[in-house]
């Protein structure tokens, strides 16, 4: 008795891969065995399990929850909603009657409708890096608990809408009835929360692709990439809106237009949302991460907070929050943390409703707040395959050489480097054999010269950016 999972499955934040070639119901069944036995081994005994509207997403959570009752957990099942309920039901314990040891949410986030995969929480903390290499060693080696769970079911989607709701507490309804939005739930897990979301609002919400459709017939769930957003402009634009959200597969991040059709980008949002909560909580530390605009770490500092830079990725945001007590983090990815008057967890839905609730506290429509930040030019992501042996040696390699040059720079999550350009960063993607740059500057001319200075150690490295690789 024993499996063996496909190694590339196993990320550094969760469990992902493609269904039908290195993931299916076997690791699924696995996986629950391991996790239960894990829960179990730390003195609990109960396991929350949600999914979201993928069409392999019904199949893997009835072989999770056989594994997991295999091994002795008993399981509450909160069935399809975004990966924020789940952490939500976790989180609230007994106000819901869901009080577990930990959580699992089946779920294949922003990417294509064949993959699919796992997030998980362990005694309220993310569960990530050597925890998912210990299933592995569990699975392997066929250890795990033997027993007889239970399995109970518990319906959560309105308390969870109504906490979500709450986002825009002491806050007047009038204030907030002269705003007009678009949504976009992408066919996503969110479209059901959300239609009964937008019920409970002031204003006026004008919602797209609300039904659960695990093809995604519209568009690809990833608001991150522009492209994907043409729907939700389109909206904007045609009934002169004041600004439109949009949510990835499992509306654990958030995207956002403008009035005017500009994308607010993760870092911009973040500092939106720190300029709004210093001025309740001045001196408050907020986190970015590696990949965040200067801008947003220099508006944090302007407005009284503290700018904490940080490692790129869902479950050290969170692990950083729990150790500085920060109040609101966020990464350039657009995924928001809030812990002032939330869970610490990254949650689109009550991020946009903080959105609204930000732009009324602020004064100023949410076109305003974009118009007025910085033009800073920067390129997107660039993403590029470097073997898996060689890319977190390349950046030791780089670090050395930034070193022995006395060049300015942090080494938190790969390298950072700051010139009179502006800053330049490479890194080591956790969870795929890529090397990730990003660069930006105030001029063009600047952009160029940070651009040329990656490309110049990469080739000291013996490498250079390949073509663009996908996430």
């Amino acid at each position: 008795m024993s499996h063996r999972f496909d190694p590339t499955i196993l990320r550094e934040y969760d469990i992902r891969g493609v269904v039908g070639r290195d993931l299916g119901p076997g690791d699924a069944h696995a996986l629950g065995r391991c996790f239960a036995s894990v829960v179990r081994r730390a003195g609990g005994g109960k396991v929350a399990v949600g999914y979201d509207g993928r069409l392999s997403s019904p199949a893997l959570e009835a072989a999770l929850v056989e594994g997991l009752t295999a091994s002795g957990a008993d399981v509450v099942r909160i069935g399809l909603g975004p990966t924020p309920m789940l952490y939500y039901a976790e989180a609230s314990g007994e106000d819901v009657g869901v009080e577990v040891d930990g959580a699992i949410q089946i779920t294949g986030s922003h990417n294509p409708a064949d993959h699919n995969g796992f997030k998980l929480v362990l005694g309220g903390r993310p569960f990530f890096g050597a925890d998912i290499v210990r299933l592995g060693e569990m699975a392997a080696a066929g250890d795990w608990d033997e027993g007889a769970g239970r399995v109970e079911v518990r319906d959560v989607l309105d308390a969870y809408v109504a906490r979500i709701a709450e986002g825009i507490a002491g806050i007047a309804p009038e204030a907030l009835s002269g705003l007009r939005v678009a949504w976009d739930a992408g066919n996503g897990a969110s479209g059901p929360a959300l239609e009964r979301l937008t019920a409970r609002l002031p204003g006026e919400h004008h919602l797209l692709f609300t039904e659960v459709d695990g093809t995604f017939p519209n568009h690809h769930p990833d608001p991150t990439e522009e492209q994907n957003l043409a729907d939700l402009k389109a909206l904007v634009a045609a009934e002169r809106l004041d600004f439109g959200v949009a949510f990835d597969g499992d509306a654990d991040r958030i995207g956002v237009v403008d009035g005017l059709g500009r994308v607010i980008w993760g870092d911009q949002l973040l500092g939106i949302f720190a300029e709004d909560l210093l001025a309740r909580l001045p001196g408050a530390i907020v986190i970015g991460d590696v990949k965040a605009s200067g801008a947003l770490f220099d508006t944090v500092a302007r407005h009284g907070g503290q700018p904490l830079m940080w490692k790129s990725g869902h479950s050290h945001m969170k692990a950083k929050m729990r150790e500085t007590g920060a109040p609101l983090a966020g990464e350039t990815s657009a995924h928001i943390f809030f812990a002032d008057d939330f869970y610490g967890f990254d949650d689109g839905l009550y991020a946009a409703v903080r959105l609204m609730a930000a732009t009324v506290r602020l004064g100023r429509s949410v076109t305003q707040l974009r118009g007025a930040m910085p033009d800073m030019l920067n390129t997107p992501e660039l993403r590029f395959q470097v073997a898996e042996s060689r890319k977190f040696a390349a950046i030791d390699e780089v670090r050395g050489r930034l070193a022995e040059a006395g060049a300015d720079f942090v080494a938190i999550d790969g390298v950072r480097v700051t010139t009179p350009d502006g800053w330049w960063l490479l890194r080591a993607s956790n969870t795929q054999d890529v090397l990730v740059a990003r660069a930006e500057s105030g001029t063009a001319a600047g952009l160029e010269r940070l651009i040329a200075d990656i490309d110049a150690q990469l080739a000291a490295s013996g490498l250079r950016r390949g073509p663009q690789a996908g996430h």
